[in-house]
Parts: structure tokens; sequence; C-alpha cells
């Protein structure tokens, strides 16, 4: 196929049949570990029965919305005036109906106020609604030590404790809480120049910026960096801001299948071939959008195949590591370190502060002239406040601790536990017969709902057991792909995952049935890894021939 004629450079060979992501990699001299991921295919019957349900809630909904307009039923949602039907619309008819005939119906499992540290436990402000969802009361009761699996907590770095919460006391007394200018003003602090230049250092690069908000750090830095005669090439799965980004910067886009790098490379080698469209001119520049963790789906990204063709087709690479910085690597240093590759080898790397440093904002790291040019020409840095100084020094002090230069081993121990509690609580939930979505390194751990009925259900029944949890559904997912969504974390002990997880055939799968998955087993056979049990089961295996 595309790769074949570079099959010699080391590049993975892909097989493009069967189910979703049932491809395995041939090559295996670009890994230095073993690289599972699983993607179960999604049962014909439970497919069949998700789009009943779906086809269901949109009959009704119809159903209600016609006494609605009758004036039987209230409506509570904005939409236009009878005055202003020949204006533009300004709601979007179908976002509309959905939201007040399928959304609210399972609202409150969402925007849950929590009253304490969203540590490895939390309180929760107990609500209720009169009119199903649209409104909420407060009871005035909090809901006591409910097990927080929602939040990104990777570390267990969000704490009001310790080292980092005193530190980060003493940075309000002395700078205060707020900045109240521009970097590029009157609003650049030592400690800022010193995250920085800690921040660099941690990634193995020349130089970094950081950045107060992470949304901001990739929609108001891709528009720098392409436009107009640039092509970007982005996975399907990247996060929102990637996307809001790369439409702001003007350049041509184009989506590869999520992780395919036979679909990747067929991009790059039309793009070279065709050149811009219309003109056929070389394109000035080609730039691939991927992120470390993507946190729907629980996977890693291919990063050495991703490199390798980028350095082959002399592209450039631009790696959002919101999840993965601290959550993967011997020393927490994301994928790049899981991999061992060099951080030369990305030219723009760009990761959060709020997942597994307890803190908030964005950084991006690379070469010197890279982060000059950003100083200067992004609109994040030109015109968005300074971080704040409390935030900065938790940064400083969480990220200290990770390197261990807090002359501790407690940020080694983390790093172990995160693993720890990640392979334990990810083999538990296959073993039970639950399918779970993603890479066995991943502490992002999505399983598997499909019907939209159990998306609240599951939530709400949860919660029962002083379990909070995240569930997600269409259009955050496929139709028939919903899911709930726990986040290991290193704060987690053995006893709270056994919680979790249930022990026997109860009360989770009992009244939701959402066990689907049969009793399989893996083997080894010529070095590719293989799943027994389901026709329809996709797993992949990377290893170096000296383990096989």
């Amino acid at each position: 196929y595309a790769c074949k004629h570079i099959h010699h450079k080391g590049i993975s060979e892909r097989s493009m049949t069967g189910s979703r992501n049932n491809h395995v990699v041939r090559n295996t001299s670009l890994y230095n570990r073993p690289f599972v991921e699983q993607f179960e295919e999604t049962p014909l019957l439970v497919a069949v029965l998700t789009y009943v349900g779906y086809g269901i809630l949109t009959i009704f909904g119809y159903l209600r919305d016609f006494l609605r307009n009758w004036g039987v039923e209230n409506c509570h949602v904005a939409r236009e005036r009878d005055e202003q039907k020949d204006f533009v619309p300004l709601y979007q008819d179908f976002e509309n109906f959905y939201t007040r005939n399928l959304y609210m119906r399972i609202r409150d499992n969402w925007n849950r106020p929590i009253c304490s540290v969203p540590g490895a436990k939390m309180d929760l402000v107990e609500r209720t609604s009169k009119d199903y969802n649209w409104t909420f009361e407060h009871t005035g009761k909090v809901v006591k030590d409910v097990i927080n699996m929602g939040s990104y907590n990777y570390l267990g770095f969000a704490e009001n404790t310790g080292s980092c919460a005193d530190n980060a006391t003493g940075s309000t007394h002395k700078y205060g809480v707020g900045v109240g200018s521009t970097r590029s003003e009157m609003g650049n602090l030592d400690i800022h120049e010193e995250l920085e230049q800690l921040v660099a250092r941690f990634l193995g690069v020349e130089s970094s910026m950081a950045f107060g908000m992470g949304f901001a750090t990739n929609s108001m830095n891709i528009p720098a960096l392409a436009g107009k005669g640039c092509l970007i090439l982005s996975d399907e799965l990247n996060h929102a801001s990637l996307a809001l980004g790369a439409r702001l910067s003007g350049a041509t886009i184009r989506v590869f299948k999520h992780n395919n790098m036979v679909s990747l490379e067929k991009l790059l080698r039309d793009a070279i071939v065709h050149g811009q469209p219309r003109t056929h001119r070389p394109w000035k520049k080609m730039l691939i959008l991927v992120e470390g963790i993507y946190s729907m789906e629980g996977s890693i990204v291919r990063l050495p195949e991703v490199i390798a063709l980028k350095k082959h087709y002399k592209a450039y690479l631009y790696l959002d590591e919101a999840h993965s910085i601290g959550a993967l690597g011997p020393r927490g240093g994301g994928v790049v370190d899981y991999f061992g590759l060099d951080p030369k080898d990305v030219d723009i790397m760009m990761g959060t502060f709020t997942k597994s440093f307890g803190a908030a904002g964005g950084y991006i790291g690379g070469k010197r002239e890279l982060i000059d040019y950003l100083r200067s020409h992004s609109h994040s840095s030109i015109y968005a406040t300074a971080m704040s100084p409390p935030v900065s020094q938790q940064i400083i002090t969480s990220m200290k601790i990770i390197m261990g230069e807090d002359n501790t081993t407690l940020g080694a121990e983390r790093l172990k536990q995160l693993s720890e509690n990640t392979t334990y609580f990810r083999r538990k939930l296959r073993e039970m017969g639950f399918i779970i979505y993603g890479n066995n390194d991943s502490p992002v751990v999505p399983m598997m709902l499909y019907m939209p009925a159990k998306i609240g259900a599951f939530g709400r029944e949860m919660l029962k057991r002083n379990i909070g949890t995240v569930v997600v559904g269409f259009p955050a997912t496929p139709i028939i792909e919903s899911r709930a969504r726990f986040c290991v974390s290193a704060a987690h002990t053995r006893d709270m995952l056994d919680t979790v997880k249930p022990t026997k055939s109860s009360h989770k799968e009992a009244q939701l049935c959402v066990k689907y998955l049969e009793e399989h087993k893996y083997y080894l056979n010529s070095g590719v890894g293989v799943l027994e049990g389901r026709p329809h089961s996709a797993i992949t295996m990377v290893e170096q021939q000296a383990q096989i």
C-alpha cells in the first residue's frame, strides 16, 4: 500500500481490512516497548437497539414539539420570536431540538457543583429538579466523600495541603492573585520567567512559553504558525481547540483517520504530488496536528511512525500533550518520554497545566526561534492577561516534584502509582466483561454504554453509590458509541478502585446490562497481538523482535 515504498525506512505497513482500527504493525523497529490498544466493535444487536432508542426519543421529541406549538406543554428553551421568522436563524434548529428533547432528560448528570478539593474524593452540593431538569434547586445538603473518577487529576496534585498549596499561598502573599496586564507590557513577572525555563528543561527543548489558558494555547497559536497557502493535516479525533485553531488560521485542512498512518501518508503524498488546489503550487508549509492521549478514546498517538512520516515528507509536527504530559513516561515527560524519542524531532510541543500539575494554563516548547516568533505574533501572548502568580507557583512546585528536584522521591512514587492503578483498573474491567477502549497504559478509561437510556441511568446509579463519573453521548461521540469515562489518578487507593469496579454480577451489570464482552484471552503469534474469543474484536500490539 502507500507505506510500501518507504517500508525499508522503518514505517509500518498496515492491513486496511476488517473492523474499526483492525490493523497490525508488521515492522517493530520504531518501537522500544509493547504497544497495545483495544477497540471492540459494537455488537450488531446493541447497535440496532441503540439506533431504535434514538429513533424513539426523536419521535417523542417531535410529538412534544407539536404539543408545545399548540400550548399544551411549556417550552423553556431559547428560540426566535415570531416577528423574527424572516431573519437569519440565531439558533440552529437541530441543536435546539436535541437540547430540549434528548439532552434535557439527562442534564442532571453534568454541571454538578463541587464544594471541596476535586481530589481522589470530593463533596457535591445536592440538588433537585421539579421541572424535569430545566432548572435545579439546591437542597442545602452536601454529598460527602464521593469517589472522583472524572477529574484529570492524574498525579494527585489537586490538593489543598502540602508543599504545592503552601508555596502557592506564599506566592499570593508576595505577588497577589492577579497581574492586570499582558506579558508584553507590565505583566511579565520573574516567576513567569522561572516557569518557562523550568518547562523547557522538563521537556528537553531550547525554550518554552506559558499561557494562561489551555484552550487558547491551541486556538490562538496555530493561526500564528499556519495561514493561507499552508496545509494542515489533522487527526479526525483531535480536540475542539485544535480544530478551532486550524479553522482560524485560514489554511487548507485535511483530516486523516484516527491514528491511521496509511491515511496520513496518503494525504502527505497527495499534497506533494498535486500541490495547492487550482494553481498546483507547492504548499508553503505542511503541519501535522496530533494529540498525545486522545481524551475520549483513551488511545495514544503512534508517535514514532508520525515522526518518521513527517521527516520523510518534510512536514512539521504539532503535538498536543494536554493529557499525556506528566501522565506517561518513566519521567512523566509525556508521550515523547513514553516512546523514548528525541524531543527535537517534534517541532511544536504543546501541553496544558490543568491535568497532571493541578493548575491552569498551557505551554508551547520548541526551538528558541519558534518561541521568539510566537512572543511577537501570538494573540495569546500579545492580548491575553499574564498567568496568575499562585497558579505559576503551583506549576513550578509540582513540576519540580515530578523531576525530583525537591530532594524527595514523591514524584517518582506518584508516577509509579498512576501506572499501577491504570494497569489494575483496566485489567479488572476487561476481566469482568466490560468493553473498554484505548491503550493499556492510558489513564483515560472509556467504558462503553452504547444505548442512550444508559447514559443517564449509569451516571445516576454511580452517584447513588458515592462514585462520580463522566458519561458521554452523541454528538460528542458517534451515535452508537456512548460511554462512561473514568480518569485514573495516583491519588486513588486500591480500595477506591475496587469500590468503583463491581466485585460480582452486581448492581451495574444487573440493572443496566453493560457487560458486552465475552470471555477472551490473549496470545502471541509471530509477534502480532491477537484477541481471541470474539470475531469482532480488534487489537494492535507492537513489540521488539528481541522481546518476542
